[in-house]
């Protein structure tokens, strides 16, 4: 069943959920709240991605952790080649180009309508503070979740084998928790602002592709680890998965105006299916406040 779009949440809803001693969402204006807004800010402008080590408290991670094991078995799988922008192939263009670039995704997600209300990681995605401390992060006045009833919560799984190759997001930032890493791979590797929306950089994305690792960074990401992340314009990867034991991360999706939907393809692709406002997306059709390909 749909969830709602929004639901207001207690302000005091994140106290035992994460370490507001090391991370005082609740107290933004003080000068911890002042400092820790500077020092996420600073990184972000400095490579488009800021993680904040251990946001989760054991006690939260292991509860945290059962949820989305539980919610794992709801998790759409495929395996599909796809290039950087989710899109067809443009046979104008020479095979090397990024557009006719294809890589093995395999990978699966649940869907935001898999997930209700009562589960922690929804009541982090509504609740206020949270809200409020990730568009002062981004630099926005205000930040809006989803209205895309498949996309704006959403679970990645894992398992061995699985990866997603380089990609783009469809909003210009998006905010992960992981909640249980893999035995080994699954490393995030990423190639910062390589693109903007005056231009894709073709060129440069097309070396990143071929092997070059120059302008690349990668994470070890952990459990409890929050990671706010300008996936719009810096392309990214997931390294395939090794082991038994399944990679599970929390994907939170806002959007810097209201109303946001993702495009009915897209949903086809990730999760199997499209939502009634995806089928109306098809008849009505769609656009974009700018012009890059996905």
């Amino acid at each position: 069943m749909p969830v709602e779009p929004s639901v207001d949440t207690p302000a005091n809803a994140l106290d035992g959920l994460i370490d507001l001693q090391r991370y005082p969402l609740d107290d933004l204006d003080g000068d911890t709240g002042r400092a820790l807004i500077d020092r996420c800010r600073r990184q972000l402008e400095d490579d488009g991605c800021v993680v904040l080590k251990h946001f989760v408290p054991d006690e939260a991670l292991e509860r945290l952790e059962r949820e989305t094991e539980r919610l794992s078995p709801e998790a759409h799988y495929n395996q599909t080649e796809t290039n950087p922008y989710n899109s067809d192939a443009d046979p104008s263009k020479p095979a090397s180009h990024p557009l006719n670039r294809f890589g093995d995704r395999t990978n699966g997600f649940v869907a935001g309508d898999r997930i209700d209300g009562d589960t922690i990681i929804r009541q982090v995605y509504r609740n206020a503070d949270f809200q409020r401390f990730i568009a002062t992060v981004v630099g926005m006045e205000e930040i809006h979740q989803y209205a895309d009833p498949l996309a704006d919560l959403v679970v990645n799984v894992l398992r061995e084998g699985c990866q997603h190759p380089w990609h783009y997001d469809t909003n210009e930032f998006i905010v992960t928790m992981m909640t249980r890493q893999s035995h080994g791979g699954g490393r995030f590797e990423y190639a910062p602002g390589i693109r903007s929306p005056e231009g894709e950089n073709f060129d440069e994305v097309e070396e990143v592709i071929d092997g070059d690792r120059s302008r690349l960074k990668s994470l070890d990401l952990q459990p409890g680890d929050l990671q706010i992340f300008f996936g719009r314009y810096s392309l990214h990867r997931v390294t395939p998965v090794e082991g038994d034991k399944e990679r599970h991360t929390v994907i939170f999706a806002y959007a810097k105006e209201p109303g946001f939907i993702g495009r009915p393809e897209r949903a086809r692709r990730i999760f199997g299916r499209m939502a009634p406002v995806h089928e109306r997306l098809l008849e009505e059709g769609m656009q974009r406040s700018d012009a890059l390909v996905d």
